[in-house]
């Protein structure tokens, strides 16, 4: 007798669709495995990133499904784009009727979709649960901490993240099953590096140069930490070249404080998944206040130095790739030359610290076989 379980995928910003596309392929394989006991995936865009090169790209290169619905929320405040996301999600899971939603990481977009779901009496998971970084002004910590607490089913990607929800009191429904990113990372690997020519056309040397992502609020919204940031990108350039994708939302705050391209400072616009891949891959070190890049860094083995005063990730820090260096630029620079001089990485634990590569494979069976609220 063939059965269907019907599922709802939340995404709005670029990070999602990475961790998207593990969970989509998974989908694909257990179809084609168990014919008769099918699962439905809608996919729906909130819009919270909507250009070309922040969202539409990722899509074609990760061989997502096409969003059935775009809310197309756009920018704006945190509470105007959670309150539209949670208006408009609404209405699509009262039409759609789903068995269960998908919520991944940590934006306004997975606090939405959670917060509808659980209202609505609706099964919720959270893909990428149990991450803390116990800092409560970050929008991201608000936003991961409400959405575990109202999770049916919560996939860790480590056991530091399952003893930290644990901690919280939470134990049902709880499951370890690694990393969805370090799927995809796995997955195109080896693509990146036989299809991405951005390391050439940039006219980039192999360790020669330095890849920084900046985005978070609390380094664009603060003037001082950005200038501090920039200070240090300079004084590393004049040695090597630094390689800057700029966020929108960066650009703009690096307007206000008069901070244009330099000669061995290179402004990019937002990169598609393959190309920041490729250099990450063949860059000397990473700056970055990104959790996903300190996450891809560590994979890659190339050390990284985190922008910010604490991080999620501590496993890539007790490993020894990563150094969390603030935004003092005394303190970048000197992380900076600490982490290329040192080559006494514990290598050994790179390997299975976020699974197998198999995370996304283990949540389908696990919600293939859920008992529904």
């Amino acid at each position: 007798m063939m059965s269907s379980l019907k599922i709802i995928t939340v995404v709005g910003a670029r990070p999602q669709f990475i961790k998207a596309s593990a969970v989509s392929r998974a989908i694909q394989h257990w179809n084609l495995e168990h014919p008769d006991q099918r699962l439905e995936e809608i996919i729906v865009h909130t819009g919270q990133h909507y250009d070309y090169n922040m969202s539409d790209i990722f899509f074609e290169q990760l061989n997502i499904p096409k969003p059935r619905v775009n809310l197309e929320v756009g920018s704006g405040s945190h509470g105007f784009q959670t309150a539209r996301m949670i208006e408009g999600f609404e209405q699509i899971l009262e039409k759609e009727k789903p068995d269960l939603v998908f919520t991944y990481g940590d934006t306004n977009s997975t606090l939405a979709a959670a917060l509808v779901t659980s209202k609505q009496g609706v099964l919720l998971a959270h893909v990428e649960a149990g991450l803390r970084s116990y800092n409560m002004k970050m929008p991201e910590e608000v936003n991961r901490v409400l959405t575990d607490h109202i999770s049916n089913l919560l996939f860790c990607p480590t056991n530091i993240a399952r003893v930290n929800l644990m901690a919280e009191g939470i134990r049902e429904g709880v499951y370890v099953v690694g990393d969805v990113m370090y799927d995809t990372l796995l997955h195109y690997s080896n693509l990146a590096r036989e299809s991405s020519c951005i390391v050439g056309s940039l006219g980039l040397k192999s360790k020669k140069y330095v890849l920084c992502t900046v985005h978070r609020a609390e380094n664009t919204d603060n003037l001082h930490s950005l200038s501090n940031i920039m200070g240090s990108l300079q004084k590393i350039a004049q040695e090597y070249t630094v390689v800057f994708p700029v966020h929108p939302r960066t650009l703009a705050a690096l307007k206000l404080i008069g901070i244009s391209e330099t000669s061995n400072i290179m402004f990019l616009e937002p990169l598609n998944y393959l190309d920041i891949i490729r250099l990450q891959q063949e860059a000397i070190a990473i700056l970055t206040d990104s959790g996903g890049v300190q996450k891809e860094a560590f994979i890659n083995q190339v050390p990284c130095i985190t922008l910010r005063n604490e991080t999620e990730w501590v496993e890539t820090v007790e490993s020894g790739w990563n150094i969390i260096a603030g935004t003092n630029e005394e303190l970048i620079i000197q992380a900076f030359y600490s982490m290329i001089n040192n080559q006494s990485f514990e290598k050994e634990k790179v390997s299975n610290i976020y699974g197998n590569g198999n995370a996304a494979d283990k949540i389908i069976e696990i919600i293939a076989n859920v008992k529904l609220i």
